[in-house]
């Protein structure tokens, strides 16, 4: 049997578990085990050992569980209540205001967690309920929490440039500023199109009625203003830091979890119950991240070992005659078609092993291809029949918003972040220039 032949078997065989709803960290590895055992007898089973201790050497690592701790303590403690109640007040006199102010809402926690799932609970449980009340339309708002939400894995420090940085073996600290601009433009693309669609249809988003406004002092109104100095100091702290060169990579995320723990603290929202469920739910992720990598890893040593990479290479350049652009586009519309059924992670160890080998072969730069895919999942969150982001805003939205609100509501943000996604990929240095500049003083 040939080794494509055993690479494909490989790939149908994961696929096909991963189809019957087998955990995502257990069909790979257990894939890339047998294939290991089956190829090299006995000496298939150091793959697997040489693999974890590649994840327990990799110094960057310890970056995941800090954020995600910096991440729930935030959702926890309450703090990110605080700051849409500062948006609401300050955005309310604005048609779409509290919308353009939910945006901005996930930008900040974006930058201060690094999951979407964080942004999605945030904005299921505390915006979206307040918007509807408001009298917004239930189709808009709702895709403007689930786009909103898909920001928190390109704006650093996103868990999964993290683990693209580990797979791809590509600094992470490059990852993080090569995300910061396309996701500003991101942001700034939604916030357009809500206001500009709220000014031809103001209906969809009706300002604060005016009583209330009067009813909010400007005294009031610069009090809440110390809600947005929280995220700031603790973005400042750790972002920073890091860019000022103040700190490493990872004492920069242990200065972020750190700094959330304080805020808590000093805002007398730091209690038992507050750390027992921030602390299990970071245990939770962290295990999980690091199972799936760990299979990750096992899986793409047995793929290099075949040469299956060289073997694809091959196939798309020299017999399809494809250029380099007509493979990476189609690498990227693969990664819209596998959304449909698999989350970012999973796509990422599925094809990182044969696509990011591709794709420096190809001559593209490794660590614009990351936002490249990052923007990719995005898109893929969102697109039916089984988008992540869809089914997680089905699981919190409350009763009025049907599954078809919530398949309808996607459509002109898939559109905006397609416009993102082709942005980036003809000005490269859009997602280049910050890391390029910050690496090169």
């Amino acid at each position: 049997m040939s080794y494509e032949v055993i690479a494909l078997l490989m790939f149908s065989s994961m696929m096909l578990l991963l189809i019957t709803g087998k955990r995502v960290f257990g069909a790979i590895g257990f894939v890339a085990v047998v294939a290991a055992f089956w190829l090299w007898g006995d000496g298939g089973s150091e793959m697997a050992f040489s693999a974890a201790m590649k994840l327990m050497r990799w110094y960057p690592l310890l970056t995941l569980p800090l954020f995600i701790y910096m991440g729930y303590m935030l959702s926890e403690s309450g703090l990110a209540e605080d700051l849409y109640r500062m948006f609401h007040v300050w955005m309310g006199p604005v048609h779409g205001g509290l919308a353009i102010g939910t945006i901005a809402l996930m930008v900040a926690i974006s930058a201060m967690n690094g999951l979407s799932v964080a942004g999605m609970a945030i904005g299921a449980s505390i915006a979206l309920p307040e918007l509807l009340r408001r009298g917004y339309d239930k189709i808009m708002v709702t895709g403007v929490i689930q786009a909103g939400s898909s920001l928190g894995i390109l704006i650093p420090p996103s868990v999964v440039l993290v683990l693209y940085g580990m797979i791809a073996r590509q600094p992470v600290g490059q990852l993080w500023l090569a995300g910061v601009f396309p996701g500003l433009i991101m942001a700034g693309l939604f916030i357009l199109y809500i206001a500009i669609r709220c000014r031809l249809q103001p209906h969809l988003g009706p300002v604060l009625a005016e009583e209330e406004r009067r009813q909010i002092s400007w005294g009031e109104k610069f009090r809440l203003l110390s809600a947005g100095i929280v995220p700031l100091f603790i973005f400042f702290s750790m972002t920073g830091l890091f860019l000022m060169g103040y700190t490493s990579l990872v004492e920069s995320s242990a200065v972020g979890a750190t700094a959330a723990t304080l805020a808590a603290l000093v805002k007398r929202r730091l209690n038992r119950r507050v750390l027992e469920e921030t602390m299990r739910k970071t245990l939770a992720i962290t295990c999980m991240f690091m199972w799936i990598i760990l299979a990750a890893l096992c899986f793409g040593a047995v793929f290099d070992g075949l040469g299956a990479v060289r073997a694809i290479e091959h196939f798309f350049i020299e017999r399809l005659d494809l250029t380099a652009w007509q493979v990476l586009i189609l690498m990227q519309l693969s990664f819209i078609l596998m959304g449909m059924f698999l989350d970012d992670t999973a796509m990422l160890v599925i094809v990182a092993p044969l696509y990011v080998p591709l794709v420096g072969a190809l001559g593209f730069d490794l660590i614009w291809y990351g936002v490249l895919y990052t923007i990719t999942c995005q898109i893929a969150y969102m697109t039916p029949p089984f988008g992540y982001n869809l089914f997680l805003m089905r699981a919190m939205a409350p009763p009025e918003v049907s599954l078809r609100d919530i398949y309808m509501s996607i459509t002109p943000f898939v559109l905006v972040m397609v416009i993102a996604l082709v942005l980036v990929m003809v000005f490269p240095q859009l997602a280049l220039w910050l890391p390029q500049w910050h690496y090169g003083r």
